[in-house]
């Protein structure tokens, strides 16, 4: 199949240098199992599981019968004042995996719509409980919570906000978990729990009463994977628990078997109030989020609004759309049915040998890693993104894709991986970092 440079100039791509890729661009045309053909007709390991989506791989002829019959059956209904019976099905599905007592599900279509869902659901609980003047919210250094406005103003990666300005106020910012002395950590670092102490310090000088809630990835997944401390979560929980904060979990990349559990807070031992998922919900075959909150908060904010009135003034177009919902009770048939999560979870040391067996090449910077979500930093050379952008298109050249934030590499191959695939992986990944320090 031909592609021409006029055919590509109306899109406007997110997250791209879209006049360098126009000029070469990069085009897949098909997926199957770990594997992706790009227009070449080449073959291209998919390293990443798309954008950490495609858990089960791609190509899951259950997942496409499965939205093909609900199209033919129902193809959309609003879910304001009424709604399929699918939406109610998931949200069972989901709320049996979740932590106990973490029982129910508001649907988004993504993971940026997700953390905005929760902000407003936290604003409308601390309302209806009569803490409105908690007004203040706490997230991290690093932090990647979308690309909404909330999410915006929560994300604490610089390039995500310089030109935005201060798109919310009351966000304050603790320090993210990486140091130089963690460098090469397998796992939780044995230091760093003491950073945790940073939500008390924000109790302290803004008054613990006046925030509103934390906002957590429990593995920092755009920004490269950082693994938090041992002890970290456990005492951000305590922090929150002492002072009436809501601690929410964001687990869009986390969720779904990608720390060899259902979600990151089982593998840490940390149940939050608030866990905001998508992504691998649906395989990444529709978009979908949902956010799923304790009982207390959902009990409070229904029962504060009097009979037959609207209790959260807030929702989608798409929320529970009959489609993504049969593709993520498809999905979540797949990840039962094979038992992925425990395939990635038996897995997840040989791929983390091969991440580690990185380590003697000089242009290796650190590498961190947990379950099957790996995070490989390259030596800048020049403008940060500078090396990083240069060895992307060098992987996928030599036929793998891997997402990159700048000078990191993400790595996190799909639980239907085996270890013949990650050797091909690791094995293309040495060859083009070999290569490139000769060039050098």
């Amino acid at each position: 199949m031909q592609y021409i440079s006029n055919s590509l100039e109306n899109q406007w791509m997110g997250y791209t240098s879209n006049r360098d890729f126009k000029k070469n661009p990069r085009l897949i045309i098909k997926g199957k199992g770990i594997n992706y053909t790009n227009h070449h007709g080449e073959n291209i390991i998919d390293g990443s599981s798309g954008l950490f989506c495609c858990a089960a791989g791609h190509g899951r002829k259950e997942i496409a019968d499965a939205v093909s019959k609900q199209l033919m059956e129902i193809d959309y209904t609003p879910h304001f004042q009424i709604a399929s019976p699918s939406s109610f099905e998931l949200a069972s599905r989901l709320a049996a995996m979740t932590p106990s007592g973490l029982d129910h599900v508001f649907f988004t279509n993504s993971g940026s719509e997700s953390i905005d869902t929760a902000l407003k659901i936290v604003m409308a609980y601390n309302k209806a409980r009569g803490d409105g003047y908690r007004s203040r919210f706490i997230s991290r250094e690093r932090a990647y919570h979308g690309t909404n406005i909330g999410g915006t103003s929560l994300s604490g990666l610089m390039k995500n906000r310089e030109i935005f300005g201060s798109v919310m106020p009351g966000v304050a910012h603790m320090r993210h978990t990486w140091s130089p002395n963690s460098r090469f950590t397998r796992g939780q670092s044995e230091d760093g729990m003491e950073l945790a102490e940073d939500l008390q310090r924000f109790c302290e000088l803004y008054g613990g009463s006046n925030i509103a809630a934390c906002f957590v990835e429990p593995i920092a997944g755009s920004t490269g994977c950082l693994v938090p401390p041992e002890g970290y979560l456990q005492r951000l929980r305590e922090i929150c628990d002492l002072h009436g904060i809501l601690l929410v979990f964001d687990e869009v990349i986390t969720g779904f078997g990608r720390t060899g559990k259902s979600f990151a807070s089982e593998s840490f031992g940390v149940k939050p109030d608030i866990m905001t998922l998508a992504k691998a919900l649906t395989n990444g075959v529709l978009p979908m989020g949902a956010v799923v909150v304790k009982n207390e908060i959902y009990e409070t904010i229904i029962n504060n609004a009097s009979d037959g009135a609207i209790e959260l003034f807030h929702g989608h177009t798409h929320s529970g759309n009959p489609a993504s919902c049969a593709a993520g009770l498809a999905t979540l048939d797949i990840y039962d049915n094979e038992n992925l999560f425990q395939r990635g979870a038996d897995l997840s040391g040989y791929f983390l040998d091969k991440v580690f067996s990185l380590e003697d090449i000089p242009s290796v910077a650190d590498l961190r890693g947990y379950g099957l979500f790996a995070g490989i930093d390259i030596k800048a050379d020049g403008a940060p993104g500078v090396a990083g952008t240069r060895l992307m298109k060098a992987l996928f050249a030599a036929g793998l894709h891997v997402k990159f934030t700048g000078d990191c590499a993400l790595v996190a191959p799909p639980l239907i991986s085996e270890k013949k695939d990650i050797d091909n992986i690791f094995g293309i990944f040495r060859d083009v970092l070999v290569s490139s320090n000769k060039k050098q």
